[in-house]
């Protein structure tokens, strides 16, 4: 088991798989929009460091099938349906307790301006927002709520709910497997032993949009949200 050295540790994907392995892996991800905690955690980095040790995760975990492409889907496949049970249950409290949301406190685990920025990019994107919401870091911790919370359709928010964590869990762990057995047959790079760099290129993709919305994107009126009944 990997021992703990310092804070480093809980940006580095690495450290998960090889703490907790295969059902670490899954309570991140449940965790990242089921308990609403894991925004903080390494979501994208994490699936595609994934399928690079999908193999040994596997084999560590259930046997290897023998087959690379068999035991990255299975890992693939275990990952969506966690995602999308975590999503699920963001949904159903966002229609029972949501609106209260609104006018909690901020504190360490819970900023409300997160909430305000998946309440804003659902209202401009709509029901593709689900599917969108999967590769952006924070924005799809809180999507679904904000879902819960304008009463989206159930059976729509299942359908792009299942199509984003699908989509999300098979090009990143899928392109971490095999980009990393292209690299070393084609010109013998190992990415495991480049994966800080990968982290960084990964943290800066995904995150560039945020960044930039926030940056420069146009200041919202977030009182609207907090004087609105959204009962």
């Amino acid at each position: 088991m990997e021992d703990f050295n310092s804070w480093r540790d809980l940006l580095n994907p690495e450290f998960y798989i090889k703490m907790g392995g295969f059902w670490l892996i899954l309570f991140i991800v449940f965790a990242e929009t089921g308990l609403f905690v894991g925004f903080f955690l390494p979501g994208d980095s994490l699936l595609f460091v994934s399928g690079i040790y999908a193999v040994e995760i596997i084999k560590e975990t259930f046997g290897s099938t023998g087959s690379d492409f068999l035991d990255t889907t299975i890992l693939a496949s275990c990952v969506a349906l966690a995602a999308i049970v975590g999503n699920e249950i963001g949904y159903y409290f966002g229609v029972k307790a949501g609106p209260a949301l609104y006018k909690k406190q901020d504190t360490m685990l819970f900023k409300k301006k997160y909430l305000y920025q998946a309440h804003d990019f659902f209202e401009k994107h709509g029901a593709l927002a689900i599917i969108m919401a999967r590769f952006l870091p924070v924005v799809r911790t809180f999507t679904p709520i904000v879902a819960g919370i304008v009463k989206m359709d159930k059976k729509e928010f299942l359908r792009d709910n299942i199509i984003g964590a699908v989509l999300w869990s098979f090009i990143l762990i899928f392109a971490g497997h095999y980009l990393d057995k292209l690299f070393q047959e084609q010109f013998g790079i190992n990415l495991k032993e480049k994966l800080e760099v990968i982290i960084i290129i990964i943290v800066l993709v995904t995150t560039l949009p945020v960044i930039i919305k926030f940056v420069f994107g146009k200041k919202e009126d977030h009182s609207k949200y907090e004087n609105k009944d959204l009962d």
